[in-house]
């Protein structure tokens, strides 16, 4: 192999589809570095990088794992990634603060599209990847197959670094394509240089020629080598590979079995060589930011049952010593990880990532400085939540904490978002699926002891009228010793236009009704309107009130109030009720290859196709406009993923109200306790 290089520091994410074997490859890794003495494998739930209970209760990544080793005189941090697109959040955010990532993929074809928005992602944030294509112990693999594949979903070429050998169906070991040696792979042990197969040599050949001429599109001197046909020297090969790497402009590729610790010690070799030091990355995202005052950013807060809040963050300028304070606040200790278990150190330098503890009041991607500091470091775009459940403690007394208790599940997870809904009353929990809230609801469980029930949210129906009504009467006489109660009024009640809401006036004439009791008459109307005859609040229609009569004695605002609420309920029912619903506007992100799915999904949901065009920069990707009641969004995501292989997304917003189709309006009001039609 090529000769090492020493240097700080490298921070590597590791991200890529849900089961492609990314924790599994972080367990190899740890294992070859010596960092730990027995491999863990995720179906018996004892690696590093699952060892929250969530995520071993699934045999998943459901947050990011942090652990750090040493390899040949650097010090790797690992980030371990969840593959899963509903905990896309905690990737996003992790990659803000590393110097480059492998992302792993399965030679599975059909699965190669779900790393597009993974592509894309470290794309606009010139982050430096490389391909790890695990599991090339699997039946009927095709290389080149699966190479053309990655290649179309990526805006980078992409440069094969080895070339496999196979025997069969198995992996027996590489071609290094920079030195043209080949290597045996040796279970548990590192690989041994063979003779070159000389069956492999056309096809290796290709191959390499193929890698030269992509680093040749960003190397006028290796350009001309390769006209004149003059066999470029290594090292040349190798300075390329770094500065393209390093500048996001070619995406290296390797092929391995982690569960074997196949192709993990060439990626580790390469890590060291051609990945960008801390230093180039901190360039890059401070642009000309110059001195060394402390600076961090806060990748993942975490809080655990022993130590309380951790704050992981990445170390960009300066040097973070023991006790530091950053923002206002004294950190409690700095602690390099290895997944939950925690080394305390009394100091970190630039480039690291360690955790701080207690750091109260301190979000994730928030800036931390010794000093007050104008400078701005990107972060993470905040994921739009796109499921929800309501959500009640089991136990009544335990509403009090619920509060305290969600506003640290969020500080964990920022992609998660609550409400408290104004017409349903409910608490509302928002994520990016079920399975996310699901282990949101389990933390609540574990680290809160706050059990709660679940259903899906209400929908906030409203309800209108149709027709005009005049001279509504309503008065309210009650007598009970002593000063008697009396109002007396006449309303006109009128549909608006859609979107009006309430307009309430008077014409009143004479003193009929005396200035200071008109207040009570709207205040008795808006009050009959919280709650309509259909069970619902009643929107876009004018009350005007036209007459009425009082008891120099017995009339008050509060009489008055009682004599509207008694002529909104007389006059309401006949105005012709109708019951209305909410109809979002949606843009829908898809593969075009599935757009004709998605429209058929949405209009299987009583949507209203807009329109649909390709999407900008997304080269082979589609977005669809459409109208969708809120009633049909309740599982619409989960059945767009399925659809698109998981890729397929949407944003949404409220746009206007609607009246319900007849039909479903009556199962709508009888679900609802109201059985007496829809007021026609």
């Amino acid at each position: 192999m090529n000769e090492k290089v020493k240097s700080g520091s490298r921070n590597v994410a590791i991200v890529g589809p849900y089961l492609s074997g990314k924790t599994t490859l972080l367990e190899s890794l740890l294992s070859v570095t010596g960092a730990i003495s027995r491999k863990g494998s995720v179906k018996d739930g004892n690696t590093v990088g699952d060892s929250a209970a969530e995520s071993r209760d699934r045999h998943m990544s459901v947050e990011i794992s942090a652990a750090s080793t040493d390899y040949e005189g650097t010090r790797f941090t690992f980030i371990d990634c969840p593959g899963s697109v509903e905990f896309a959040q905690e990737t996003y955010n992790a990659l803000m603060g590393v110097d480059a990532a492998i992302v792993v993929c399965e030679p599975i074809r059909d699965r190669v599209l779900t790393l597009a928005p993974l592509f894309k992602f470290l794309d606009d944030w010139e982050i430096p990847h490389l391909v790890f294509v695990n599991k090339m112990d699997r039946a009927n693999i095709n290389v080149l197959e699966t190479l053309h594949a990655i290649k179309a979903v990526s805006s980078r070429p992409l440069v094969a670094h080895q070339y496999p050998i196979m025997q069969g169906e198995q992996l027996t070991g590489f071609i290094d394509m920079v030195s043209e040696q080949a290597y045996a792979y040796h279970p548990g042990a590192p690989a041994d240089p063979i003779p070159f197969p000389e069956n492999l040599k056309d096809e290796e050949h290709a191959a390499r020629a193929e890698m030269l001429e992509a680093l040749a599109n960003f190397d006028d001197h290796l350009l001309e080598e390769l006209l004149e046909d003059i066999e470029p020297p290594q090292e040349e090969i190798l300075k390329d590979l770094k500065m393209e790497l390093g500048a996001d402009l070619v995406v290296p590729v390797f092929f391995g079995v982690a569960e074997q610790d196949y192709g993990v010690r060439p990626l580790l070799e390469a890590l060291l060589r051609e990945a960008p030091e801390p230093e180039t990355t901190a360039e890059r995202r401070l642009k000309n930011s110059k001195g060394n005052t402390p600076l961090a950013q806060v990748l993942k807060t975490y809080y655990t049952p022993q130590g309380g809040k951790l704050s992981l963050v990445r170390v960009w300028r300066g040097k973070l010593t023991d006790g530091i304070v950053l923002n206002g606040i004294r950190a409690g200790g700095i602690y390099r990880l290895m997944g939950q278990q925690q080394q305390s150190v009394n100091e970190a330098g630039a480039g690291e990532i360690v955790a701080l503890s207690r750091l109260e009041g301190i979000k994730t991607g928030e800036i931390l400085s010794t000093e007050q500091s104008a400078l701005e470091l990107p972060k993470a775009e905040q994921l739009e939540p796109v499921y929800a459940l309501a959500i009640t403690p089991e136990k009544r007394n335990d509403e009090v904490k619920l509060s305290s208790a969600i506003t640290k599940l969020l500080e964990e997870d920022p992609s998660l978002a609550w409400e408290q809904h104004g017409d349903t009353h409910e608490v509302i929990l928002w994520g990016q699926g079920e399975i996310h809230l699901q282990v949101a609801l389990d933390r609540l469980r574990r680290k809160y002891n706050l059990p709660m029930t679940t259903h899906l949210p209400q929908v906030p129906y409203k309800e209108t009228i149709r027709k005009p009504v005049a001279s509504v009467h309503g008065r309210y006489k009650h007598q009970s010793g002593g000063h008697g109660q009396f109002g007396d009024v006449f309303l006109d009640i009128k549909p608006l236009p859609r979107g009006e809401g309430f307009n309430f006036k008077e014409t009143i004439v004479g003193g009929v009704v005396p200035r200071q009791y008109i207040p009570g008459v709207e205040m008795g109307v808006r009050e009959f309107l919280v709650h309509g005859p259909l069970g619902f609040p009643v929107v876009d229609l004018a009350v005007t009130l036209t007459n009425g009569s009082y008891h120099s004695v017995d009339s008050s605002e509060q009489a008055f109030k009682q004599a509207a609420r008694l002529a909104m309920q007389t006059g309401i029912p006949q105005a012709q009720p109708t019951l209305l619903e909410p109809i979002l506007r949606v843009a829908v992100t898809t593969p075009s290859e599935f757009t004709s799915k998605v429209l058929q999904l949405l209009s299987g949901r009583r949507g209203q196709i807009l329109g649909y065009e390709g999407r900008n920069d997304w080269q082979g990707w589609d977005n669809i406009a459409a109208y969708l009641p809120q009633a049909e969004m309740q599982n619409f995501i989960v059945e767009l993923r399925s659809l698109t292989l998981g890729v397929g997304s949407f944003h949404w917003e409220y746009d206007h109200l609607q009246e319900v189709p007849e039909k479903l309006a009556e199962r709508v009001l009888a679900s609802n306790g109201n059985g007496n039609g829809n007021g026609k």
